[in-house]
């Protein structure tokens, strides 16, 4: 008895009703959430479709049968269980999309055929087990959008990073140096969490010459700025966004 879950069985009667015509003209045999745990051998009769969806199953293991879909644009493989990709996944010259996002490859179980994509504009490798990302993947001039978020990437190398037409590059949750540094950062500008009124009488006198310095530079600002015609003034209060004369004694901490 075979392991694992069984699996929804595809025939090809039903793989022919689900294939659609995209807005853009092209053929989609959509197989998303059907439950597939093993690649239909019957969807190789079908083989001649733009866009091949089998997103969101069980899927373990892509055959290289695969290369029969030599027409290929569009495959989405994300959220599945494959923890590699076929050798024949680089026959598919003609691939301009290629999702695998959120399934179980590492590094290793990347094939060196995946640099044979050339055509290739969006590649999403994020939710995957990544260590690094092979240097390799920068003869792949075409691409515009790469994805690589939520991995174990602790660098990238110089030939991924400077390809020339590449406009959107995703890496957040992962190790690497400059985003730890972006996180530890230390914001500079100092925010008021707690407010204090008080009157002149209250500070010392190097308090008090501070607060005035910091008064009057408020005061340029006012006076730089249109404001209404009606204003408050409480002339022993320091804050001049204050309202709170008649309540001194609850807002005044001792």
């Amino acid at each position: 008895k075979e392991k694992g879950p069984k699996g929804k069985r595809i025939t090809l009667k039903m793989a022919k009703n689900l294939i659609r015509v995209s807005f853009n003209g092209r053929r989609r045999l959509d197989l998303s959430k059907m439950g597939i745990t093993t690649f239909p051998k019957c969807i190789l009769d079908l083989a001649d479709v733009e866009e091949l969806d089998l997103s969101r199953n069980m899927l373990r293991k892509i055959p290289n049968t695969i290369e029969k879909f030599q027409n290929l644009l569009w495959l989405d493989l994300h959220s599945n269980q494959l923890d590699e990709l076929p050798k024949a996944i680089g026959t598919l010259q003609n691939l301009t999309f290629l999702n695998v996002c959120n399934n179980k490859l590492t590094t290793k179980s990347l094939p060196e055929e995946l640099t044979l994509l050339k055509n290739l504009r969006t590649l999403n490798l994020g939710l995957n087990c990544l260590e690094s990302i092979p240097t390799t993947l920068g003869s792949l001039k075409e691409l515009i959008d790469l994805g690589l978020f939520d991995n174990a990437l602790t660098g990238l190398p110089k030939s991924v990073k400077n390809l020339p037409k590449l406009e959107r590059l995703n890496v957040k949750r992962n190790p690497l140096p400059e985003l730890t540094e972006k996180e530890e950062h230390v914001d500079s500008i100092k925010r008021i969490e707690t407010l204090y009124l008080v009157e002149e009488k209250d500070l010392c006198s190097s308090c008090l010459k501070m607060c005035r310095g910091e008064r009057d530079e408020l005061h340029k600002l006012e006076d730089m700025t249109p404001s209404s015609s009606k204003k408050l003034s409480f002339p022993l209060l320091l804050t001049p966004n204050s309202s709170a004369k008649d309540n001194q004694e609850e807002w005044r901490v001792r």
